[in-house]
């Protein structure tokens, strides 16, 4: 029994040991971003050095919760802060245990409403809790804290009649030469009026394919202003809209984009240490 007490103490000794040695090994070395494999929707987990996280949409189902846990340490149950891009189910539903299981300290949203059963649950759960919620728009710089800022570059108004896609939150995260462009489900007619208004301002490294890869986005105007290295395409396995349409993939092609898609790669990470863009 002696010897028994003595195992016992030891073993957890080592259990909190291993714990606390994982939770200071952890590595905070770069920028991560992270194109979580929800199939046919988008999610998007971003996470500073410093260890402040966003996360952009929650794609269609529970699917965010499993992937979360894979890249979250099982000790950390918040997240500073949630960008709804739009209302869409596809979206905008895994969001609603997200928000229900993590603390949340922020909800930005582009200001367009939708009647599905998601967005009235995002809603009721925002003021039961007591979330800060705010607009997204055009001049609004997020800090993240060691020189890494996102700026919201649409809506630059209020969107609140406009079809959801075209409401669309189109933001670019920057970390000193490395940029990654978000877009929502943007169509080309907002890709045009972003390249009227700021076209200096679009180049980035990494860009999130519009839509999925629908033939109502990625334009060629607007994809040879963003200049991307590598395109990444969340989208579902055999998804019923066969997207990424072929016209998307050969466009891409035809500018030497890289492409990555999470049908085919599965969860896609990728890190920047400010410089270099490394695939995980």
């Amino acid at each position: 029994m002696r010897n028994f007490k003595y195992y016992f103490l030891g073993l957890l000794i080592l259990v909190t040991g291993f714990v606390w040695y994982s939770v200071f090994a952890e590595s905070r070395d770069g920028l991560l971003v992270v194109f979580l494999d929800v199939g046919q929707g988008d999610a998007i987990f971003i996470e500073a050095p410093n260890g402040n996280q966003v996360l952009i949409d929650g794609g269609p189902n529970k699917a965010v919760l499993r992937q979360l846990s894979k890249i979250m340490p099982f000790y950390d149950r918040s997240i500073d802060m949630i960008i709804e891009s739009h209302p869409d189910s596809d979206h905008i539903n895994g969001l609603v245990e997200v928000l229900r299981r993590y603390k949340v300290g922020l909800v930005m949203e582009s200001g367009v409403v939708n009647d599905n059963q998601a967005y009235k649950s995002i809603q009721e759960i925002i003021e039961e809790k007591g979330i800060q919620k705010v607009l997204a728009r055009r001049g609004t710089r997020i800090n993240f804290g060691d020189g890494i800022y996102m700026d919201i570059m649409f809506p630059d108004r209020d969107v609140s009649g406009l079809e959801t896609n075209m409401a669309s939150v189109v933001a670019r995260l920057v970390y000193r030469e490395s940029e990654f462009l978000f877009t929502g489900d943007s169509p080309r007619s907002i890709e045009q009026y972003l390249v009227s208004i700021g076209k200096e301002n679009l180049q980035s490294d990494i860009l999130k394919i519009s839509h999925h890869g629908s033939d109502t986005s990625t334009s060629e105007m607007f994809l040879g202003y963003v200049d991307p290295e590598y395109a990444v395409i969340s989208v579902g396995k055999d998804n019923k809209y066969g997207h990424p349409r072929q016209e998307v993939l050969d466009l891409l092609n035809q500018f030497d984009v890289k492409i990555l898609r999470t049908d085919q790669s599965g969860t896609i990470k990728i890190k920047s240490d400010g410089e270099n863009i490394i695939l995980e």
